[in-house]
């Protein structure tokens, strides 16, 4: 049930109500006190007050937040058993879903399984009548997490274009900056589950306003969110986005000292830049980046799609944060197009292909690609050759296989390749 991001499906189809009080029935059979938060979804506040009741069914003391951002659930929710947070993150507005959170992080695959378990077992601990859980409500939990954040880093008087994608950010982002001493321009700063200003993936194809914006307004920088806020992408002052695996360079370059946690589709200059840093690798999911940042101690983690996770905050990926660490940066070192010039460009393509039976096309699609080159099985298929790499997995998200390519001189051949392969085992 859980992908590599929490649980999500459409709206009354594959989420539906029943199947939400089910889910906190499961997780208040375990968790005798839970914070819950939601995203502005319009399905958001139909699956909360599902979810809820089955808590309070288990006996479990539950405490809203009212809509907050992922990262900010996650950090309020420290001080309780576990934290639901009701969102499908980067998904379009149909979808919804949960993603739960322990000491800050997210569930980890033992405790996932753990719910999942009760879930298909229906093994639900209902509470008696007079140990009925309890409601209540924080208003909070927003001004927390600012405080965190302002406490972390310090004062920046850029121009900063910030694209809330009509999210939960949007309560959030905007005022951060501003306290950093900013001057904010606001894109798309009104919380609509209905998504209307773009898709809520912060990818380039949907950022088109963000960068026009920021040429026009000489903006030092720009800033997208997704739909719940986990996510940061950036757009530098010459209005250019600024691709996945170059921000995580950027990232990492600053934060590692010893070791950080990345996932396997991110580039190879990753490893060119760091040098004896010690770098991990994982399935794609930031929980499992959470996961081996914990591990090994890291000082950093973070994926190509915008989720960045710094450990001295929280093991959660904090795109709020990662939005005011980022002109903090910028305001120090200089102008942002010239410090990104400085990170070599490996040329990386993605794409994805609808499909819903992923563990049958997968085993085809296996076989083709395990005589290429040297395999690596960690998540879906990785193939290294020696022009560049592939990686093809399905999505732990969506119902879809994606694939990445990684080549300094055949990017396109490979990927070509790639999408017959895909195609050719979807069939």
């Amino acid at each position: 049930m859980f992908g590599s991001s929490g649980i999500r499906g459409v709206a009354n189809t594959e989420i539906t109500p029943q199947f939400a009080l089910d889910f906190g029935l499961a997780v208040g059979s375990i968790y005798p006190e839970v914070m819950i938060g939601r995203d502005p979804r319009v399905s958001g506040q139909m699956i909360e007050s599902a979810v809820v009741s089955g808590l309070l069914s288990a006996g479990s003391k539950v405490v809203k937040t009212g809509m907050v951002p992922t990262p900010t659930l996650a950090l309020a929710s420290k001080e309780y058993g576990c934290g639901i947070m009701i969102t499908a993150s980067h998904n379009p507005a149909r979808y919804i879903g949960m993603k739960v959170f322990k000491n800050g992080m997210s569930f980890t695959t033992k405790e996932q399984k753990e719910i999942e378990e009760i879930l298909r077992t229906e093994k639900f601990s209902y509470a008696s009548w007079e140990k009925t859980g309890s409601l209540s409500q924080t208003d909070n939990a927003l001004e927390c997490h600012c405080e965190v954040i302002l406490k972390n880093t310090r004062r920046a008087g850029l121009r900063v274009v910030a694209d809330c994608g009509n999210g939960a950010a949007s309560v959030i982002t905007p005022y951060v900056l501003r306290k950093m001493g900013c001057e904010v321009i606001m894109l798309n700063s009104q919380p609509d589950g209905t998504f209307p200003g773009r898709e809520p993936e912060p990818v380039e194809e949907n950022l088109s306003m963000l960068k026009s914006t920021v040429r026009a307004t000489g903006a030092d920088v720009g800033i997208a969110h997704d739909g719940d806020a986990d996510r940061m992408m950036a757009v530098d002052n010459k209005g250019r986005f600024v691709n996945g695996d170059k921000m995580l360079a950027f990232f990492a370059m600053r934060e590692a000292k010893k070791a950080i946690a990345i996932p396997v589709d991110s580039s190879r200059v990753i490893d060119d830049l760091l040098g004896k840093i010690h770098i991990s690798r994982t399935k794609v999911g930031d929980v499992y980046v959470a996961e081996e940042l914990k591990k090994i101690d890291g000082e950093f983690g973070g994926e190509p799609s915008g989720a960045w996770i710094f450990p001295k905050i929280s093991l959660c990926p904090d795109g709020i944060y990662a939005a005011a660490h980022l002109v903090e940066i910028i305001s120090q070192e200089g102008e942002f197009g010239e410090l990104l010039d400085t990170i070599p460009d490996y040329p990386v393509k993605r794409g994805a292909f609808p499909c819903q039976d992923r563990i049958k096309a997968m085993a085809k699609i296996s076989k083709k690609l395990e005589v290429l080159g040297k395999v690596n099985t960690l998540d879906g298929v990785r193939v290294d050759t020696e022009d560049g790499w592939i990686l093809v997995r399905p999505s732990g998200t969506e119902p879809k296989i994606r694939i990445t390519v990684e080549s300094k001189n055949k990017c396109a051949e490979l990927f070509d390749m790639a999408s017959d392969i895909v195609k050719g085992g979807i069939k």
